[in-house]
């Protein structure tokens, strides 16, 4: 049962931004579906910028075999008017677990839903994935060109080669 505010207490400093998961105990979603992503007012909306988040340790679940897959998710994108809430976010990504897909299905659907959601200038995402019956297979997405004057650095994952 969850237990009453003691009066006098504020209210979350993020409630005022409509989020809702910052600050409070969530349980990981049960699919992507089931996830909610939340965004925040970019502080610097009139500065290009890129913004990184890694991901190395992504499952998700073969939709034929259910075994587990395993992936490298790097997310950049140039912010407009809003930024993604970073504990939104880890859950949206660990909501895929026990989600059955395939890796071009998962990479370009979190690459859409988070373009969706932030109306970014620019995304990518690169889905580099440890072999599946031998072969690794890696997958990017990116809505156009980076805009003039990013500095856009290299993922930094490493062709395969045990990805280590």
């Amino acid at each position: 049962m969850a237990q009453k505010p003691k009066s006098g207490t504020r209210p979350s400093p993020t409630s005022s931004l409509g989020i809702s998961q910052l600050g409070a105990h969530v349980a990981t979603p049960n699919s992507p579906d089931d996830a909610t992503l939340e965004r925040v007012p970019n502080p610097h909306s009139d500065t290009p910028y890129v913004a990184r988040f890694v991901c190395p340790e992504f499952t998700s679940l073969c939709p034929v075999t259910g075994q587990p897959d395993f992936g490298h998710l790097v997310i950049d994108y140039v912010p407009r008017d809003w930024l993604v809430e970073s504990k939104s976010l880890k859950l949206f990504l660990q909501s895929h677990r026990n989600h059955g897909a395939f890796h071009e299905d998962c990479t370009v659907g979190i690459g859409k839903r988070l373009v969706s959601l932030l109306e970014p200038h620019f995304l990518r995402i690169g889905g580099y994935w440890y072999p599946r019956g031998g072969m690794p297979i890696d997958v990017f997405y990116q809505t156009g060109e980076a805009p003039k004057g990013i500095w856009l650095p290299d993922q930094g994952v490493a062709p395969y080669r045990g990805r280590g």
